[in-house]
């Protein structure tokens, strides 16, 4: 079967890696996606295992239509007796990159009521829907007037791990993260700090990457659960494999914020999650910070300038500069930002620079090399 893997753009290379490190085959990075082909078990795997993936799409067809009618007859028409019983329930996602279909919502309606027709049509019953917890997520994306209907195998967003306990501002997206940690080359020995850690995103990701813990191994329940095709002694098969694999790291992972609420969400999440053992999480404030390690990894999200007035993030981000330079020789650190004018003024010059997207936020996500005294 060809599958979809949306990511966010940016990581397309990252994920296409973690496809073929699964055994998924005809790779094709594709933008904000990957296209593979599969079979049920990596369908699984790809759920489960893959850190910088967001959904996993199985295309069931794909139509032109020009006006709301030729959407409806196309949808309408669509043998769903094979996918969907009466006595189920169903959800519509709706993702639209066109000039007639402009509402994702109205899109989302009117393939609604082109099933439910499809059924009272055939002996009266219908499914009904149920957005909260379907048997069936049908994933609908339009761009002009190609439409092309999905299921969605996942269910929810595969970023939403379960370790995210309270709410934090500006948290960073954990696939984002992911990748953050996957595109620095950590090779997993060396120890890994992020010094404004907010609620630990970015460490708890690299904790499970080190523990080689799958991302969504606590996940209660996944789209492809409640198809009818649905193999559970494969899927336990599948989980008991993903368990046995996971190892006891010995790297040093670190982080700290100057936010007392931020440290306490980070350091529940960690104990809800049962990586507690992996993480040190303290109040502390970076341009105070002096390491432990006399080399490391440095991975840092600091603010951006929406909660920063202008002239006090160009002079923070200064600092932060100032502070690599003059105590953390000896590390690499990677800097993502928004603020393209402030990560000028970290006052170093980057060895590698790469742009990526935090929700609509394109930002730079930057390689610091420091060294004692001249590079040269």
């Amino acid at each position: 079967m060809n599958l979809l893997a949306k990511t966010f753009q940016g990581l397309e290379d990252l994920l296409a890696q973690e496809l073929q490190e699964i055994g998924a085959w005809n790779i094709k990075p594709l933008k904000r996606a990957v296209s593979f082909d599969a079979n049920k078990e990596i369908l699984y795997k790809s759920n489960l295992c893959l850190r910088t993936a967001l959904r996993i799409l199985q295309p069931i067809t794909n139509f032109r239509a020009r006006n709301e009618k030729e959407l409806y007859n196309q949808v309408y028409n669509y043998k769903w007796s094979n996918l969907l019983k009466q006595n189920q329930t169903f959800a519509i996602d709706a993702v639209t990159f066109s000039k007639t279909f402009t509402h994702s919502q109205y899109v989302a309606l009117k393939t609604k009521d082109a099933i439910v027709d499809h059924f009272k049509n055939i002996d009266g019953s219908r499914p009904n829907v149920d957005t909260i917890s379907p048997d069936l997520l049908i994933n609908v994306h339009i761009t002009n007037d190609k439409v092309t209907l999905s299921l969605d195998s996942s269910g929810y967003s595969l970023h939403k791990r379960g370790y995210r306990q309270g709410d934090h501002r500006a948290p960073i997206n954990e696939v984002l993260a992911a990748g953050m940690v996957l595109l620095s080359q950590w090779d997993k020995k060396q120890p890994l700090i992020d010094p404004m850690c907010g609620s630990g995103t970015i460490l708890m990701e690299a904790a499970m990457i080190a523990a080689n813990i799958p991302p969504n191994i606590n996940r209660k329940k996944f789209g492809f659960e409640r198809w009818n095709n649905f193999d559970a002694d494969l899927w336990t098969k599948i989980k008991d494999e993903a368990n046995s694999k996971i190892v006891q790291p010995s790297v040093k992972i670190s982080g700290s914020d100057i936010n007392a609420k931020a440290v306490d969400i980070a350091r529940q999440s960690a104990l809800d999650f049962k990586l507690k053992q992996f993480i040190t999480i303290t109040q502390e404030d970076f341009l105070q910070k002096e390491p432990e390690w006399k080399k490391g990894l440095i991975i840092m999200n600091p603010p951006y300038g929406e909660r920063l007035k202008p002239h006090d993030t160009i002079n923070f981000y200064k600092e932060i500069g100032n502070q690599l330079k003059r105590n953390f020789a000896g590390f690499d650190a990677w800097i993502i930002s928004s603020n393209f004018d402030a990560l000028k003024n970290i006052g170093l010059k980057p060895s590698k620079k790469i742009t990526l997207f935090n929700g609509s936020l394109e930002c730079k996500f930057e390689r610091f090399s420091l060294y004692e005294g001249s590079n040269k």
